[in-house]
């Protein structure tokens, strides 16, 4: 194999150092939200985002007066985009039917698909206040018909962000908070004086939030691992350097730590792509953000064949996939570690961010290699019923059940099979033994 990094991000040890440093944050203000509740929350949220209202929940002549503040364009384009974004969900629901069947004559078996009974949802605030990201989280989780959604963004200057109050709303949020950071999913998972806990946490974050969903996982139930946005760009000599720079510095901007990676099995589409963000940088007005990403999170790898890019790229298994190249296709049918694929030179991240209609909550730091990303079945719990309608097959499973009990020496279990064995099929298994 011919691989060969052109550039390469900062090294894995500095990284976790970086990860370890957070870790530690969580875990106090997580405690510290456990111990002393709304008051822990009132003060974080002072300390963090200078931000001290009557009540973080907002009343609904609150929301009113914040939607009020949306322009009528604004307005329109968030309707545009939940339009697609709810076409999709409820497609995906329909995929999901409850069965049941009936596996030996009297044996019937089935499953129900459930709704999570409460979520909370994080939208992320801060430099880039995410609208899209109420999209995502709170209206698939009414598409699932989660019976009590409660929504959470920072303020930004000061008071809650119009636009993303709008959002959720109109997504179908039955509780609305101005509330950011750890302290947001801290308190809504861990619960305070003034709010009940969910059952489940869903949608991304910056570090500190990503950390505090993994540390509170098992408490409550999250969607994924969303830690910084990841991009990769798969690319030959069909599409050209201001492309390719143009789609991972589109991604490179969301943060100072946001890797983004070149693929490609041309080396002069690599060093064109890396000339091109250099110029970009120079004319973008995020340059400060992306140029930090692209270089202590960048890399360029240059392949020999398309086999050896497939087998790169899903090692890497990154969240945002843009490929574009003369066997889309292939990679399609191929590609097994990721978050989402976009495919094509028409297509790209930022419409699938915002607008297209399938969701931009997806796994980072290699977690598409066990999980795909946030949709209407993460609200979903699948739960399996059983039920024996006959003298005959209570009587037959029963004896399967009670040597298969007594192989592993579960006696106790074994007599609950047995009583059936006795009661429905007339035979005097004595107690204690397994059915012959």
């Amino acid at each position: 194999m011919a691989i060969e990094h052109l550039k390469r991000s900062k090294p894995e040890a500095e990284k976790a150092e970086d990860d370890a440093k957070v870790r530690a944050v969580v875990e106090t203000t997580l405690s510290d939200i456990e111990q002393r509740g709304d008051e822990a929350v009132r003060d974080l949220s002072k300390k963090f985002d200078n931000y001290d209202p009557k009540a973080f929940l907002l009343s609904d002549s609150e929301i009113e007066a914040a939607m009020q503040k949306v322009s009528t364009r604004d307005m329109d384009d968030i309707k545009f985009a939940q339009t697609q974004i709810r076409r999709f969900a409820e497609a995906q629901r329909a995929s999901m039917t409850d069965i049941e069947v009936e596996t030996l004559p009297g044996v019937i078996l089935g499953h129900r698909n459930i709704p999570v009974q409460s979520v909370g949802c994080y939208v992320p605030g801060g430099k880039f206040p995410m609208v899209a990201s109420a999209h995502m989280s709170v209206l698939t989780a009414s598409v699932a018909g989660v019976p009590r959604i409660v929504a959470s963004a920072p303020p930004v200057d000061g008071a809650p962000h119009p636009a993303i109050v709008a959002a959720m709303k109109m997504g179908g949020a039955h509780e609305i908070l101005c509330l950011g950071g750890i302290q947001a999913v801290g308190a809504m998972a861990i619960g305070t004086e003034s709010l009940d806990p969910v059952h489940m946490l869903v949608g991304p974050g910056n570090a500190f939030v990503a950390e505090a969903k993994r540390q509170l996982f098992g408490r409550v139930g999250i969607d994924l691992f969303a830690g910084p946005t990841e991009t990769m760009v798969i690319a030959d000599d069909t599409v050209d350097a201001e492309l390719c720079a143009t789609d991972l510095l589109g991604q490179a901007e969301h943060g100072y730590n946001s890797p983004a990676c070149l693929i490609t099995n041309s080396r002069k589409l690599a060093t064109d792509t890396m000339a091109e963000i250099d110029r970009l940088l120079t004319i973008l007005p995020t340059a400060e953000t992306a140029s930090t990403s692209w270089r202590d999170y960048g890399d360029v790898i240059v392949c020999d064949t398309y086999d050896e890019m497939l087998s790169v790229a899903d090692e890497m298994a990154y969240e945002h996939v843009q490929v574009m190249t003369d066997r889309d296709d292939w990679f399609l049918e191929n590609m097994t570690c990721y978050g989402a694929l976009f495919l094509g030179p028409r297509t790209n991240v930022a419409n699938g961010d915002k607008v297209i209609g399938t969701n931009h909550t997806l796994p980072t730091k290699k977690a598409g290699r066990y999980t795909g990303g946030l949709w209407v079945g993460k609200f979903l719990k699948t739960h399996s019923y059983q039920r024996i309608v006959t003298d005959e097959a209570a009587a037959m499973v029963g004896e399967y059940g009670s040597r298969l009990c007594m192989l592993e020496g579960f006696v106790g279990h074994a007599e609950q099979c047995n009583i059936r064995v006795r009661r429905y099929g007339g035979r005097n298994v004595p107690y204690g033994a397994a059915a012959e």
